[in-house]
This record gives C-alpha cells, structure tokens and sequence, in this order.
C-alpha cells in the first residue's frame, strides 16, 4: 500500500511520509471535530428555582390552613349553638349616664337667653335714617337739578309727541282728503259706505285720545317749567311781580299758538 501512495512533497520513504501525513490528517479531523463554536446557539440554562416557586407554595399552604382553621372554629359554634340555647342575647339594658348632663343644661339655657335678648335689642332699635326725610330730600334735589339744568326733563319724550303729533295732523289731512274724494264718487253697495264710515269713527277717536296725550304733555312741562321759575325767582329775588306775570304769560301764548298750529 506504501508503495502507491503518492505524496505531495519529494520524500525518500513512502512508507513513513505516509504514516506521518495520516496522524496529522487526524489530528486535524479531531481539532475540527472538538473545535468550539464562535456563536453560542445552545438553549439557555433553565433554573428551578425559577419554575418551582417552594416560597409562593408554603404561602398558600399556610393561608388555606388559617382557612381551615377559621371554619373548623365558626363549625364548632354552630354546632354548639344548635345544640344549646347559645350566648347571643340582643337586650341592652345600659343607661347612659353622663357626669356633666346639668352642666350642659345650664350652658344651653344660658345661650338661649342672650340669644333672645339680643333678638329683643335688636327688635326694638329704631332706625338711624328716616325714609320720608330722605325722599324729600331727593325730591329737592331734582327741583334743584331741574332749575339748573339747560334742557327741560325729559326733552326728548316731548319732541317724539312733537313729531308723533305732526304724522298724525297730516294722516288727518291725507284721510279728509280721501273722504273728499270718496264722496265725489259714489259708491254703488251701502256696505262698503258703512265700512268706510266705520273707519273714519276709528281713526277719529284715535286722533282726539292722540291730541289729549299731547294737551296733557304739554300742561305738565307748563307746570315744570314755571316751578322752574318760581325757584329763581326765589333765588335771585329782586324782581317785579308784573314781571314774573310777563313771563307766565308767554308760554301760555306759544302753548296756544302750538295747540292751533
């Protein structure tokens, strides 16, 4: 066998070339046979500690003991008590007895007689401010503001009658006109003629209630303003009766020319 075996390098005896190259192909085979791995790719280690928890064991071991104790004891009072009238007796006879019970009484009957005599001081103060003193006084004061005012009160309510007054004398002229017209021609059914008449009662009724708003409104700025006067006259006081008379005079005249007007 020696004797065909060939060899890679020149060699003098094939025989030893060839022992000596097959230990070291083995020594090769078992290096690469016994070589370790560069990556770990075994299952990890298991632990029983982990798997087998003797502690949580024992715990519940001992909880189900206290368990079964409880219900052995709780079987046994049942057991007695059914077998005996037992010792649950739901009677109280117990009085409460408090050592300061008059005390209280006494602080609580002296707290209800200052509170009734601070409700007596209290009803039977008067009061410090007088309310017809005080309306008085603020009806004088608007006398006083009035008087001293540029504007009458309420200016503005007057000049909306003002204009009011003025729609409606023309919504008078514009229905008299229509009622002129009307009556230039005749109708030819009496129920429209009686319907028409019906409205001319309506819209005159409501012009004489509107002319005795505006008379009245008019009336009451007369009497303001000569209180107005009267107050000055009263401040100033050097004038004339005929003069004041003068004064009073005029605005009845304008009331009058505004009423014809």
């Amino acid at each position: 066998m020696h004797r065909s075996y060939t060899t890679i390098l020149p060699t003098s005896n094939k025989l030893l070339q060839q022992r000596w190259d097959s230990t070291y192909y083995n020594e090769h085979r078992r290096k690469v046979k016994d070589a370790a791995p560069m990556v770990d790719t075994k299952a990890p280690p298991t632990y029983m500690h982990l798997h087998l928890k003797l502690k949580k064991l024992q715990l519940e071991e001992e909880r189900l003991a206290t368990i079964e104790r409880d219900n052995r004891i709780l079987l046994e009072k049942m057991s007695y008590i059914m077998r005996t009238r037992g010792r649950v007796d739901n009677r109280n006879n117990y009085e409460y007895r408090s050592l300061n019970r008059e005390k209280r009484q006494r602080e609580l009957l002296r707290v209800t007689e200052e509170n009734q005599s601070i409700l007596r001081r209290i009803s039977d103060r008067g009061a410090e401010y007088s309310a017809d003193q005080l309306q008085r006084d603020w009806e004088a004061n608007q006398r006083f503001m009035d008087s001293i005012s540029r504007f009458p009160k309420d200016w503005w309510v007057n000049d909306k009658d003002k204009k009011k007054s003025s729609r409606r004398s023309s919504a008078v002229s514009q229905r008299n006109q229509r009622q002129k017209d009307n009556e230039s021609v005749k109708s030819d059914s009496p129920q429209e003629e009686d319907e028409d008449k019906e409205k001319n009662d309506n819209e005159d009724k409501d012009t004489d209630q509107d002319k005795m708003k505006s008379s009245k409104s008019k009336k009451d700025s007369k009497n303001k303003k000569e209180a107005k006067k009267e107050a000055k006259d009263s401040k100033k006081g050097g004038k004339t009766e005929e003069e004041t008379e003068k004064k009073d005079e005029e605005p009845e005249d304008k009331d009058k020319q505004a009423v014809k007007a």
